[in-house]
């Protein structure tokens, strides 16, 4: 097993189906139905490696039980949102979740999500490879066909978080909470000035990064 992940949903179907695919995919998983649940499995099972919150859940919802448990523990949290506005994810990020998913969702994008957050959190790894792009993680830089390619601190930040959530449509406002952090204060324009100079830097790979006009951006490897 890859590890223990415990689910909380007040939807009977959606911890079926998210439970199903997560275990094919070699993770132990358990299930909560509301947020005391939730909150009491936290308690009992100490090893968990990831906890899937449904924000909208009875007794307790996902934030709430975020508030809790955050103070306790570093394990990396992942929320499920049926609302569609970025209010809940700029909420979320704030009190320490790591990832958002919005529902209605594929269920094999969400083990991408998972997926990705246990290679960032526990994996042992140095490289990435997404098409002609060679990340070296250690030492934060890339390489494109063999040619190095100079990127700053911030546009090796932007670029990495793009492409470990490949084909995700990202917000303006969670790129520039994940990559400059809640205490800056810069704009959506801030993301957008990045994006140019670090597509510039990027040669024919710039075609990875694909603006998705009215919602912000998506990295999707293509032929080249």
């Amino acid at each position: 097993m890859k590890g223990k992940i415990l689910i909380a949903d007040d939807e009977t179907r959606i911890r079926i189906l998210v439970s199903d695919f997560l275990e094919a995919e070699g993770y132990d998983v358990i299930t909560a139905k509301d947020g005391q649940e939730a909150l009491d499995l936290f308690y009992a099972h100490k090893d968990c490696k990831l906890i899937i919150l449904d924000v909208m859940m009875p007794f307790y919802d996902g934030f709430q039980v975020v508030e809790e448990i955050r103070p306790l523990t570093d394990t990396p949290i992942l929320m499920l949102t049926a609302k569609s506005t970025d209010q809940d994810e700029l909420t979320g990020f704030k009190l320490g979740v790591d990832d958002y998913v919005r529902k209605p969702f594929s269920p094999t994008i969400l083990v991408a999500r998972v997926n990705a957050l246990f290679s960032r959190v526990y994996g042992d790894y140095e490289t990435l490879e997404k098409g002609i792009i060679h990340f070296l993680l250690k030492q934060k830089k890339i390489t494109i066909e063999n040619q190095d390619i100079e990127l700053s601190h911030t546009e090796f930040q932007l670029l990495y978080y793009l492409a470990e959530n490949e084909g995700i449509v990202l917000s303006r406002d969670q790129i520039l909470y994940k990559v400059w952090g809640f205490n800056y204060e810069g704009t959506e324009r801030t993301v957008d000035t990045h994006m140019n100079r670090l597509r510039n830097k990027l040669g024919k790979a710039m075609e990875y990064i694909q603006t998705v006009r009215g919602m912000g951006y998506r990295f999707e490897v293509t032929k080249l």
